[in-house]
């Protein structure tokens, strides 16, 4: 029976600007398969790297037409067979979506469904997935970060830079955080910078670790060495369920206690998704997470 239901949802037929993101009012709610989850999606984060693959100029390019979309929050649907760890009606967020999170529904697996606490609203839960799982996989399994080390975080005003900032005060580092305006440097001392500095001034700091990147970046092999400095690369989709499982407990006791916070910065109506691309990319600085609310 709800098989004929429709809704709307932005959906990308082609590869380029942000206009190629269009919305459509009849597309088909998807169905959970196995071990998958319906949400009916209340918000949607906006992650730069749904920008490179909506341009086409990502490693790895889904099939078109396509909808956009992995950080949802919103509350549980119906679920498929086997799965036990939600049900209908419970408020959730995630990490991935099957079917795409620029929509009115979503089908997301269930070991990518996790419970969102009471303390924080959709907005906040579409905040979480991408940010907090990356900041944790550069921090602990790639950095091997230790309390009492100290970590400089390059961007740290927006969505994965908050939750660096957040995760590193959490786990003791000492932070020093950048950001490109003076509301952007006040949001990364409010959020767990010891230090805040403004990375259009010239000069500002030799040593940057950086998670995400805009563009290339030329390095002297010799500088490395003299500083026996690691470079290391940092991919979300190439960890393993263990990895995913610790990183969604340490979040999920991060929410309980507290210091796990998302800061939303703009909200967009599912309509103007392109707007949201556009503004992503070419704002001069970050302040939280864009999200796009249904």
């Amino acid at each position: 029976m709800s098989g004929s239901r429709l809704m709307k949802a932005i959906r990308v037929s082609e590869f380029g600007a942000p206009s190629v993101l269009r919305l459509s009012s009849d597309v088909a709610v998807p169905q959970p398969g196995l071990r998958q989850v319906l949400i009916r999606v209340h918000a949607c984060g906006v992650n730069p790297v749904e920008t490179y693959i909506r341009a086409g100029t990502y490693a790895r390019k889904p099939a078109l037409p396509y909808t956009p979309g992995m950080d949802v929050a919103g509350v549980v649907d119906t679920v498929g067979e086997g799965v036990t760890a939600v049900k209908a009606g419970d408020r959730v967020f995630t990490t991935a979506t099957e079917s795409g999170g620029y929509a009115e529904y979503t089908v997301a697996a269930d070991d990518c469904v996790h419970k969102l606490p009471d303390a924080l609203d959709f907005a906040q839960g579409a905040a979480i997935g991408i940010p907090y799982f990356t900041a944790y996989r550069a921090l602990v399994h790639k950095a091997h970060a230790k309390a009492g080390e100290t970590v400089l975080i390059h961007g740290a005003s927006g969505g994965v830079g908050v939750a660096a900032c957040q995760l590193s005060r959490a786990l003791g580092l000492k932070v020093f955080g950048t950001a490109g305006t003076p509301e952007g440097m006040k949001l990364v001392l409010n959020n767990g910078a010891h230090l805040a500095f403004n990375h259009r001034e010239a000069s500002y700091t030799d040593k940057i670790m950086v998670v995400g990147s805009r563009g290339s970046v030329e390095i002297n092999p010799r500088d490395t060495m003299a500083k026996e400095s690691s470079i290391v690369g940092v991919v979300l989709f190439f960890a393993t369920t263990e990895e995913k499982k610790e990183c969604a407990a340490l979040l999920h006791s991060g929410m309980e206690s507290g210091w796990l916070r998302p800061v939303v910065g703009s909200r967009y109506p599912l309509d103007k998704a392109a707007q949201a691309h556009h503004d992503l990319i070419e704002s001069p600085g970050a302040a939280g997470k864009i999200v796009l609310t249904m």
